[in-house]
């Protein structure tokens, strides 16, 4: 590795440093303030580059990469408003808890605020978005100074992958000139010869190490009370959201197995599908729980959340309903995720390091209480109503999607939804199955920006099949990163539910206002989605019943690329279709409305 000038040096020697710290990939984008990094990493063997052309969809492909590898990936871009197109993936990336690496390029001191071309305020651009930010100035290479480099690149990269992960911000000021020519003014003879090693300074062997800064365990004092009170409490449940860790759906089941607590398991929280025991996993509440007379009826004691709160609506009505019970949260980062302010008691630790910490303080298991068997009936006759429903809909029913879906998927499979309609038809539509199916979202902000970058990340980390199932207006904000599946040569199976607008917001009280809704609400666009598939080289299929989207979806499955599947659909059908699943099942609800105020 050659350091031509001060800005090689540097940048070649926070480039090396992260890599011994276990950086693996990095998103870079085009620019010409941004050489110093993007031609180190270029350099950099042991690194492998993903380059896109596009800031906002390079931000969400090193999302989606990092959530699915566990480990942080960088991202490299220019000054000025490139920067600025990464916050949307980087406010993600905080409230979603995944570890990225932001490195901005930006103009030396003397030229910010002085009118120079491509030069915005970068300095702390993503305020409380990020874990850490720092100004990296290129100054005088000594060995003090290259010390000071090459620790702040361990320090950068353990603190974006300590518990809670994040994003974390280095801004680089360059100084031309950018391209690496030789400056023989510029530094000692040895970095002319390329002697890394000679400017380790303190950091050597093995990169310095912050995660044991981040102790994670709950206290057991307070663990211990929890567990003795919990022994006397027969009304309880269990509320677990989205949840990536390994080990926890495993974990929490076999808890909830021996409490005989029901799980109100979010379909993004692992715990509905797999080979664990999912005997206390319920998996329809959001239909029962609209039920008003029903969720005041059912009052529990106890509740204990994991995370963040699950996408079902009227469950998050349920828990702020029941405010009354004693609610436990448990719940790692900052962000204190109680928007009703129900918490009793906050675990500010890890959902595995608190299940783990508690059960061995759990040793007899209960029998099957009222309770628990209540529950568990009213969860399989609402779920038999509901299949037998959508099973009698021959038109493109959006939410018939999932289940098709699930019985066409394999183990393995990275199911990844976009915000809005599809991941709460996902919750509702998709049942409790075996399969190992491994649910995303970008659920930390939610938005509906970047999704299919996102998407074509994970697919990136190496994961065999991926399948994204997205909105129309979801699509068209992200069909930039549709290129990433051509540079890279990616597989991913993309349908798209195309109701020519944006579905979600007919299931609002705003619809009844017919005279600004559709122009402001609906936005209707007229678009398919052929043309975009024949720009980026998709192969592309527009279904119009069943066995053609069986047949796109096993065809994609079992071939490469990236295959986009169209499916037409229209937003005021949608609304009376998941009306008639909710009235079908109502006669259902009832008799267990009955059957609870006989017990």
């Amino acid at each position: 590795m050659k350091f031509e000038n001060r800005n090689y040096a540097f940048a070649g020697a926070f480039v090396d440093e992260l890599a011994r710290s276990g950086l693996r990939d990095v998103c870079i984008c085009p620019g010409s303030r941004s050489s110093p990094l993007a031609i180190s990493f270029a350099r950099h063997s042991g690194i492998r580059k993903w380059t896109h052309l596009d800031e906002r969809s390079a931000g969400f492909f090193a999302l989606g990469m990092a959530r699915n590898m566990g480990r942080p990936v960088a991202m490299v871009c220019s000054s000025g408003t490139a920067s600025a197109n990464f916050l949307p993936a980087v406010a993600e990336a905080r409230y979603g808890l995944v570890p990225l690496i932001v490195l901005t390029a930006d103009r030396p001191p003397e030229l910010v605020n002085w009118g120079a071309l491509q030069t915005i305020d970068q300095t702390r651009i993503y305020g409380d978005h990020v874990k850490l930010s720092v100004n990296a100035e290129a100054k005088e290479v000594t060995t003090d100074s290259m010390a000071y480099i090459r620790t702040l690149a361990c320090k950068v990269y353990a603190t974006s992958s300590g518990s809670p992960e994040g994003p974390v911000h280095v801004n680089f000021p360059f100084r031309e000139p950018l391209e690496p020519s030789i400056i023989l003014t510029d530094f000692p003879e040895k970095i002319l010869e390329g002697d890394l090693e000679a400017w380790h300074g303190r950091v050597t062997g093995d990169p310095f190490v912050l995660n044991s800064v981040y102790e994670n365990m709950p206290n057991m004092k307070d663990l211990k009370t929890l567990a003795s009170y919990m022994s006397g409490v027969e009304h309880g449940l269990i509320v677990c959201g989205t949840n990536y860790q390994t080990g926890f759906a495993n974990l929490i089941t076999k808890l909830a197995s021996k409490w005989k607590y029901p799980i109100f398991a979010d379909a993004l929280s692992g715990v509905r599908v797999g080979s664990h025991d999912r005997s206390m996993v319920l998996d329809t509440y959001d239909a029962y729980l609209r039920d008003d007379d029903l969720s005041t009826l059912v009052s529990p004691d106890l509740i204990i959340r994991f995370g963040p709160l699950p996408v079902s609506k009227s469950l998050a009505q349920y828990l702020e309903k029941h405010k009354n019970a004693y609610q436990v949260l448990v719940d790692e980062g900052d962000n204190w995720r109680d928007p009703f302010r129900i918490v009793s008691q906050f675990f500010n630790v890890s959902p595995v390091s608190f299940c783990e910490a508690l059960t061995p303080l759990v040793n007899e298991e209960r029998e099957h209480s009222i309770w628990s068997q209540w529950w568990m009936q009213t969860n399989l006759a609402v779920r038999q109503a509901i299949e037998r429903q959508i099973d009698s809909y021959d038109c493109m029913f959006e939410g018939k999607v999932f289940s098709r879906l699930s019985n066409l998927i394999d183990d393995g499979t990275a199911f990844f939804v976009g915000n809005s309609m599809p991941v709460r038809d996902l919750d509702t539509f998709y049942h409790t199955s075996p399969k190992s199916v491994n649910f995303v979202a970008n659920r930390g902000a939610s938005g509906i920006d970047g999704v299919v970058s996102s998407a074509l990340g994970i697919a990136a980390a190496g994961t065999r099949k991926v399948v994204l199932v997205i909105g129309d207006i979801s699509l068209y904000h992200d069909m930039n990163g549709l290129l990433a599946a051509k540079l890279h040569r990616l597989n991913a199976t993309i349908v798209v539910l195309n109701n020519n607008g944006g579905g979600i917001f007919s299931f609002l009280p705003q619809a009844d206002h017919t005279d600004f809704f559709e122009e402001y609400f609906g936005t209707p666009h007229g678009l398919n989605f052929r043309s975009t598939a024949d720009l980026y080289g998709l192969n592309y299929s527009f279904t119009q019943d069943w066995n053609a989207f069986d047949g796109a979806v096993n065809e994609s499955l079992s071939s490469e690329g990236i295959s986009l599947i169209e499916i037409p659909g229209d937003r005021v059908d949608n609304v009376e279709l998941h009306g008639d699943v909710w009235n079908a099942i109502s006669e259902t609800v009832k008799n267990q409305k009955d059957l609870y105020s006989a017990l």
